[in-house]
């Protein structure tokens, strides 16, 4: 399941450097963290579906790409976005 609007709207508007901005990579790190948590409380109720699992792994794989590349272009921002959503650093 998708996140519902409102929920979007406010992560957006917590993360985003300017009105309008849905595409920087500390807004999609947000919202691919709120996927990844409600994909986790899926799968500890539904252990068996492996499709979703799947998707779970590609988005924690995306979302430690976008780190990557925000940690090397703009580290400030980056360490602000781990601690305000609790990520860890590798």
């Amino acid at each position: 399941m998708a996140l519902d609007s409102a929920k979007k709207q406010e992560i957006v508007a917590k993360f985003a450097k300017k009105e309008g901005d849905t595409g920087s990579p500390a807004v999609q790190i947000a919202l691919i963290t709120e996927r990844i948590k409600y994909l986790t409380e899926h799968l500890k109720v539904s252990k068996k579906d492996h499709s979703s699992r799947l998707g779970l792994l590609k988005l924690v794989g995306q979302r430690k790409r976008l780190m990557k590349y925000l940690k090397r272009k703009d580290y400030a921002t980056f360490t602000t976005v781990i601690a305000e959503l609790g990520l860890r650093d590798k």
